[in-house]
């Protein structure tokens, strides 16, 4: 299995935050509900103005939602 190189707490940071649904979170950063679930599964990865204003919403670096684990 490959290991992912680029990790996130997403879903995490949404329950710390109040339990935030996916569609909140979308709403907050102008995306669809659709896209925050392919981020949370690594299926998509945001640009960095997503990768900020996701940040922003929790008001953590960019550091604390995604991860950069190179092999």
């Amino acid at each position: 299995m490959t290991k992912l190189l680029i990790t996130n707490e997403i879903r995490k940071l949404r329950f710390e935050n109040g339990e935030m649904t996916q569609k909140e979170l979308a709403t907050k950063v102008g995306v669809t509900r659709q896209t925050i679930v392919a981020i949370e599964n690594a299926k998509y990865f945001p640009t960095l103005e997503l990768a900020f204003k996701i940040a922003g919403i929790f008001e953590v670096k960019v550091d604390v939602v995604f991860s950069y684990n190179p092999s």
